[in-house]
């Protein structure tokens, strides 16, 4: 299957729990169209594998489903926020594919 390509500005939040995790959401269009593409392929939690780029950081990891918020959330890990200066309510753009599931 070809991989899925898309471009977005996204948001940077925290995770409201014990732990400080932090996400940014997929906007709800690219979110349908990857589950509508994707979503038979997910793995564990429905998560779906990416190649994400954000400044001049690029990384692979998976974007779980939200039920919360409609759509799927990216994980992004403290190097990446540090690397990008990037804190909590920080607009930024995301180039993320979709590798496989």
């Amino acid at each position: 299957m070809a991989a899925s390509r898309y471009s977005f500005t996204s948001e940077l939040w925290v995770w409201e729990g014990p732990a400080a995790w932090y996400f940014t959401s997929l906007p709800e269009d690219v979110a349908d169209e990857i589950e509508e593409m994707h979503g038979h392929l997910a793995g564990g939690f429905g998560s779906v594998r990416v190649r994400v780029t954000v400044g001049g950081s690029t990384w692979a990891t998976s974007i779980f489903p939200d039920r919360k918020r409609g759509t799927y959330m990216l994980p992004m890990k403290k190097p990446v926020r540090t690397a990008e200066g990037l804190d909590t309510g920080d607009s930024f753009r995301v180039e993320l594919e979709v590798v496989g599931s």
